[in-house]
């Protein structure tokens, strides 16, 4: 029986991605800041609750070491812990920059260093970061979450060639719009008293955004998606996710980026 790691797993993607692999037989480690507040995943066969945080370093390395110890070998771990920062780039905090990646990309790469040195010893692992169609493409208005995303996808690039002779694999899940928490409790709002400029065009932005996102997918859609890129046996790097991201990708590559841009425009119109 193969063992997984999921981080962020109290919601939405995280929590659907538990229980998929749960059902397909796997024993999962899932890890989230406030384990004790869980009250559906603590009743799943094979499933082992841990609290992590991905920001904290002494948090991530005390739940590696239980996880390896309660399971002894761990096979693919999934970076999914992330947020989303929405709004003008001007009025967003330094503390909101810093956290923005922190979590998206300090805390991903916390976690992954964390488990490769019992993926290096045992010359075999997988990880499978969660990045996103933003790691791809750019909306307005997004600048931070898509600078965390994008720096997600050169990192996960780079470390395949270091890591491939090791034995060890990457993968990147590069969703769609997802229906989770991820537009609710999952968003941060950048906002600086006094500056209004910006105002109007991201009301506009957001009118457009929630019409485009009414296709969105559920996450137990992403669920299925992580555990066929982890078990189809492909030396792949990218999964593109949804109808959604495949149109938009398509389009910058068929159409080209001045295309895409006016395109993309149109969300301020």
């Amino acid at each position: 029986m193969k063992t997984i790691v999921i981080t962020g797993t109290s919601s939405g993607i995280g929590k659907a991605t538990v229980k998929h692999f749960a059902a397909n037989g796997w024993r999962v480690a899932a890890t989230m800041r406030n384990p004790e507040r869980e009250t559906e995943l603590n009743q799943l066969e094979n499933v082992v609750l841990y609290s992590l945080d991905v920001t904290n370093e002494d948090s991530v390395s005390r739940a590696t070491e239980q996880i390896v110890n309660d399971f002894g070998k761990i096979d693919v771990v999934v970076n999914n812990a992330g947020y989303d920062l929405l709004g003008a780039f001007e009025a967003a905090s330094t503390e909101q920059i810093q956290r923005q990646f922190d979590v998206n990309v300090f805390g991903l790469m916390n976690v992954t260093r964390a488990f490769l040195p019992h993926f290096r010893a045992n010359r075999d692992g997988m990880f499978v970061n969660i990045s996103s169609l933003s790691g791809l493409v750019t909306l307005p208005f997004n600048s931070l979450y898509h600078a965390s995303k994008w720096a997600i996808e050169g990192f996960s690039e780079s470390l395949t060639y270091e890591l491939e002779s090791l034995g060890i694999q990457v993968k990147l899940i590069e969703p769609g719009p997802v229906t989770t928490q991820f537009y609710g409790t999952s968003l941060d709002v950048t906002k600086k008293d006094g500056l209004t400029d910006y105002n109007d065009k991201l009301a506009t932005f957001n009118k457009n955004k929630s019409a485009a996102a009414s296709g969105s997918m559920m996450p137990e859609q992403l669920g299925e998606a992580i555990y066929s890129a982890v078990t189809d046996g492909k030396p792949q790097l990218r999964y593109i996710v949804g109808e959604t991201a495949n149109k938009l990708v398509g389009m910058r590559k068929e159409k080209g980026e001045e295309f895409f841009f006016n395109a993309m425009k149109q969300f301020l119109s």
